[in-house]
């Protein structure tokens, strides 16, 4: 619990001003973005007193202080709002001041009934790239470093309000250090639920190769053997941000054509994740929007128009997209993907780690269905409650457009212009994604996948109780197809 002490604040006729207080409720992308501590900083620099917690509906406040300032307080929640946060409303209403002389922020109170937003994932932002980076820093090469401003989110969040303790970072206890940063309002990792360390963070290690690198005392050793192993044409699987991925050489076609055999795959196109925008440009034509598109926040993958060439042989090979004018080209947006870039040094497909037609596994458990696919893993102990592949888009005239919406923008809703009933809507066979309404939000899901085998299904039906968790979800209505032998329709 933090606190602070108001200051006073006269008024123009060099009077004391009037004090005024307001009971405020925040709605929409509220948690997981600093928005406590954003509101914590903004009353300590206006002198407002009272407190703030989240809910499981929003982030609810309690602010006293001169009327002008109050007034300049409401304001400034809008505006000057941290960028990741999306408001849908903003309700204050007056009520008596208490005399409270400091801001507090709360423990989280949870409603059985309410609702709220959720954050999506979020890519490594500049200040952890830099962090990430710098050999004074005690997270240099650190691969699970975050703060407010990026980070896992809707991948471990478990329930809401969202708190630690109900995110799948509960089982890592933070070390004093993180503590104190998290308990700092100067401080950018101030309230961050999944702040971590090497000393008290989770781990990365590699499996499957001759012998198994990177202790908890040495992590950054799996890290440079499993570039090592890509180097010499191994296949890895990684555990990323909402799934395995399957990566290798993307300028090797003989791996290339192995990968696309052992995941049974021989024909399709595979994504390839590029360290930076200087060597993807090496490799693609990209225009000033689709460089803005691939280092947003979301950082999708973005179809690009190929620069193929079959002499250089430090180019990706043709065979990762056999006779395809565009390339699905990204960025690494999880500091564990940026280490690996650049330890390797190359272009690497990143494609997702599956079998043909069914979901990304999640965790090692699940990683038995890779079986015969990689030549070794590199791994994690950060458990991952939701699957979230890769969003894909593309640039026309100008302007974003989703092919395939998952990581960095779903569970965001889209807000409809009437309220409607709470509605299940089941979605298609093929490329399959639900919605389900509630008031005037449209919650589209992640990417789901082709509901053709009973682990898509599985999948499919746990991201609905997921939704229905999250978002206090009772369909009153469900809407599918008729056909009888889809497997939305018997769902």
């Amino acid at each position: 619990m933090s606190n602070l002490t108001p200051r006073d604040v006269s008024d123009h006729a060099g009077g004391v001003a009037a004090r005024a207080a307001r009971e405020v409720w925040v709605y929409g992308v509220v948690q997981g973005v600093g928005f406590r501590p954003f509101v914590y900083n903004l009353a300590r620099r206006l002198g407002i007193s009272g407190w703030v917690r989240n809910t499981s509906a929003g982030v609810q406040m309690s602010i006293e202080g001169a009327a002008p300032l109050v007034d300049e307080f409401l304001v400034a929640l809008r505006r000057e709002a941290p960028p990741r946060a999306f408001l849908t409303a903003i309700e204050a209403t007056p009520v008596e001041p208490t005399g409270a002389d400091r801001f507090t922020i709360l423990e989280s109170d949870a409603d059985s009934g309410a609702y709220q937003l959720v954050s999506p994932d979020i890519s490594l932002c500049d200040d952890c790239r830099r962090e990430l980076l710098d050999p004074a820093d005690r997270r240099f090469r650190y691969p699970f470093i975050n703060c407010t401003n990026c980070g896992p989110r809707f991948t471990i969040i478990e329930a809401l309000p969202y708190d630690r303790e109900r995110t799948t970072m509960r089982r890592f206890s933070l070390c004093p250090a993180c503590r104190r940063e998290y308990e700092d309002p100067g401080d950018r990792r101030f309230h961050a639920e999944p702040n971590a360390c090497p000393v008290c963070g989770p781990r990365v290690w590699l499996e499957g190769a001759s012998e198994v690198h990177g202790s908890p005392e040495a992590p950054e050793a799996a890290i440079v053997a499993a570039a090592e192993l890509l180097r010499r044409g191994s296949i890895l699987a990684l555990k990323g941000l909402g799934g395995f991925h399957i990566a290798c050489d993307a300028t090797d076609g003989d791996v290339v054509r192995e990968l696309k055999r052992r995941k049974g795959r021989p024909h399709k196109p595979l994504a390839v994740m590029f360290a930076n925008l200087e060597q993807l440009g090496v490799h693609c034509h990209v225009s000033a929007e689709e460089a803005a598109l691939l280092e947003s926040p979301e950082h999708p993958i973005v179809l690009l128009q190929w620069r193929r060439s079959l002499d250089d042989r430090s180019a990706v090979h043709p065979e990762v997209a056999v006779r395809q004018c565009y390339l699905g080209a990204m960025l690494p947006y999880t500091p564990l993907h940026l280490l690996l870039l650049q330890e390797v040094g190359r272009p690497l497909v990143m494609t997702s780690g599956n079998l043909a037609e069914e979901p990304i596994v999640k965790d090692w458990e699940e990683a038995s269905r890779l079986a015969g696919i990689p030549d070794a893993s590199l791994l994690h102990d950060r458990d991952i409650r939701a699957r979230y592949d890769d969003s894909v888009t593309l640039v026309r005239r100008g302007r974003p457009r989703l092919v395939r919406r998952s990581r960095g923008y779903a569970p965001l809703p889209i807000q409809l212009s009437d309220e409607l009933p709470q509605v299940l809507a089941c979605g298609a066979e093929f490329k399959n994604t639900f919605c389900m309404t509630r008031r005037r939000d449209a919650f589209l899901s992640q990417h789901i996948g082709d509901l053709e085998n009973l682990e898509t299904l599985e999948h499919y039906e746990a991201s609905i109780d997921l939704y229905e968790q999250l978002f206090r979800l009772r369909p009153e209505v469900i809407a599918y197809d008729l056909h009888p032998e889809y497997l939305a329709t018997k769902y």
